[in-house]
């Protein structure tokens, strides 16, 4: 990357991590006429379910008919789906499902056909890993729940959250190179980070199939579920394994999640500011104060 391209990702993640950022409106752009081209390709949907009293939201990838594969109106709506979680101040997780039953099959293949050109290559490849990366940047816990298969686009979706959560019955599969093609929407670099170099180029150049087991061994998944998928259990036994992780006041949730992602992802000085503004931000608070108030003092 140049220097000027490694400043602008820094500044637009400072953006980001700031508590108190102007917020672009969604939706809105240069890409405008690509939108329309996406959201000439109808289908499915994205939907949003915050529950305010656990503070967890659920994200469901609903497509059944096409294996929950994103149509370009679902591509538009995720990117919408997002937007509304930045801003949502009460929140502490959110999980990533599929409808009835699995999880992801990536792209609609209606929509692949129909922008196979670079120029509209390129234009999708931008749009998805902005969106994956908005996700993975959410001031929320995030954590995919894989039932069934994710595949392609949805093995790259599963890479764009914080834990991968996986039924006995689960599979994650990078297929791309039988598409002949490679991770577009930032599942690759994404990858590398969660499994190291190795592990990644062995399940992108084999296509290898990671049940539970092989995902636990090399790191790519988190917990295995004791349910398996369609059951209609998963998603109680995610929110049950998730609680442990978002005890607490919703903004101290949100703080810890920001230091995180900036020492992820920006140079040691830089995260080092960031952890200082977002230190700022909680300390002297009301979870602070709480939390002093209840300790016995020293003598």
């Amino acid at each position: 990357m140049s220097v000027c391209g490694a400043a602008r990702c820094r500044w637009a993640l400072r953006r980001t991590l700031q508590q108190n950022r102007t917020r672009t409106v969604c939706g809105s752009g240069s890409a405008d006429g690509f939108r329309e081209k996406l959201q000439a390709f109808s289908g499915g949907s994205v939907e949003l379910r915050k529950q305010q009293e656990s503070g967890i939201a659920v994200l469901t990838v609903n497509n059944p008919a096409r294996r929950n594969a994103f149509s370009g109106s679902m591509m538009l709506e995720l990117e919408q789906r997002v937007c509304d979680l930045e801003s949502w101040t009460q929140g502490k997780a959110v999980i990533v499902q599929g409808a009835a039953g699995t999880f992801c099959s990536g792209s609609d293949l209606n929509a692949v056909r129909a922008t196979a050109n670079p120029h509209d290559g390129l234009k999708m490849c931008e749009f998805m890993q902005d969106t994956l990366t908005r996700l993975l940047r959410l001031p929320l816990v995030s954590a995919a729940l894989v039932e069934g298969r994710a595949l392609g686009g949805g093995a790259e979706l599963t890479t764009a959250c914080d834990f991968r959560l996986m039924t006995s019955d689960g599979v994650i599969q990078f297929v791309h190179k039988h598409m002949g093609l490679v991770p577009g929407w930032g599942g690759a670099a994404r990858l590398v980070r969660i499994v190291g170099s190795q592990n990644a180029l062995t399940l992108l150049s084999g296509a290898k199939k990671v049940d539970p087991d092989f995902g636990k061994q090399i790191g790519l998944v988190d917990e295995v579920l004791h349910c398996s998928s369609g059951e209609g259990q998963a998603l109680s036994h995610a929110e049950r394994w998730l609680a442990q992780f978002i005890k607490g006041p919703a903004p101290v949730i949100q703080a810890l999640k920001k230091v995180v992602v900036s020492g992820r992802e920006l140079p040691l000085d830089e995260a080092m500011k960031t952890e200082r503004s977002v230190f700022g931000t909680v300390w002297g608070g009301p979870a602070n104060l709480e939390a002093l108030a209840e300790k016995p003092k020293h003598k």
